[in-house]
């Protein structure tokens, strides 16, 4: 390709999303492609709750992704109406990204995501084969082949199926550029240097939720809701020496999670706040004072009033 043909390239911009069962690894991905934490990663499944956007800015284009909650058979309100939340997207975005973990065999729960990402029909399909670097390499070749089996028998037409590691670093460039591939000509979308569209409220509440559910593995189901009820910057402080006060409530379905999410002596909910003030300093650059309290909505996944009330 000669130099001016290469100015005269088009600028491409659009919307990629990444879809998989729970833990696919999905989050991991979208923070290594955008260089920041913008998607809440944690080892429990069905952490992620919003849409979050997070925007990669290259001179020849612009990626946004969409991450949308884990897809699962759904038991409860609140699972049907993540479920609606992801279909939707797919039908909107320019690629779907379907993320398989290679240190895990294919299962039902794949099948059923593959099952209804065919129903959609003109958006561009690719398929991720995450976590590598937990896989040896025989057991990536045996994984890539099940993904390609796995698109035969649901009629699903890969366009790309890609291994990768978003904690080594591993081909994540290469996808970056896959992705761009894919996307129409267009201009920017979002201005220079935004990382998410997400407003800073509901990042700082995901944050606080990641910090919640860091520790209580089995103990606590994901019956934790987090609404920020007041953020701003303390009057009278210098402009030098800022400080932002956050007020946060954590909804947990009953009064003995009430008891363990406190913890002993409230322990429990101190370092919580310690470990989410740390992730939200260093997301937002300035000093934070995090007050955090504990109320029970009863039943809350099940009960549509409160549903909307937390913000679903």
């Amino acid at each position: 390709m000669s130099e001016t043909t290469q100015d005269q390239q088009e600028h491409r911009s659009g919307f990629a999303s990444f879809v998989g069962r729970p833990n696919a690894g999905k989050s991991t991905l979208t923070n290594a492609l955008v260089g920041s934490k913008v998607a809440i990663t944690s080892d429990k499944p069905q952490t992620t709750r919003t849409v979050v956007r997070g925007i990669v800015h290259r001179p020849d284009a612009q990626l946004v992704l969409v991450d949308t909650p884990g897809l699962h058979r759904p038991r409860t309100l609140l699972g049907e109406r993540l479920n609606d939340l992801v279909t939707s997207t797919w039908a909107e975005v320019d690629v779907v990204a379907v993320c398989f973990p290679s240190n895990e065999k294919i299962g039902p729960g794949d099948r059923f995501i593959v099952g209804e990402l065919a129903k959609v029909r003109r958006t561009t399909k690719i398929a991720v084969a995450t976590k590598t670097d937990l896989a040896s390499p025989e057991r990536i070749g045996e994984h890539l082949l099940a993904i390609q089996a796995l698109g035969q028998e649901t009629g699903t037409d890969w366009a790309e199926i890609v291994p990768v590691s978003a904690t080594a670093g591993d081909q994540v460039g290469l996808l970056a550029d896959l992705l761009v591939g894919m996307l129409p000509e267009g201009p920017q979308l979002y201005p220079d240097g935004e990382l998410t569209d997400s407003p800073e409220e509901v990042l700082v509440a995901e944050l606080v939720r990641e910090a919640a559910l860091d520790g209580v593995r089995d103990e606590l189901p994901h019956s934790i809701a987090v609404v920020v009820e007041e953020m701003g910057l303390r009057e009278g402080r210098s402009e030098g020496k800022p400080l932002l006060d956050i007020h946060a409530n954590l909804y947990v379905e009953r009064d003995s999670q009430k008891g363990i999410m406190i913890g002993r002596k409230g322990a429990r909910l101190r370092q919580v706040g310690t470990a989410a003030r740390a992730q939200i300093e260093a997301m937002l650059g300035t000093p934070v004072y995090l007050d955090l309290h504990v109320k029970v909505a009863k039943d809350w996944q099940r009960d549509p009033r409160q549903l909307r009330k937390l913000g679903f």
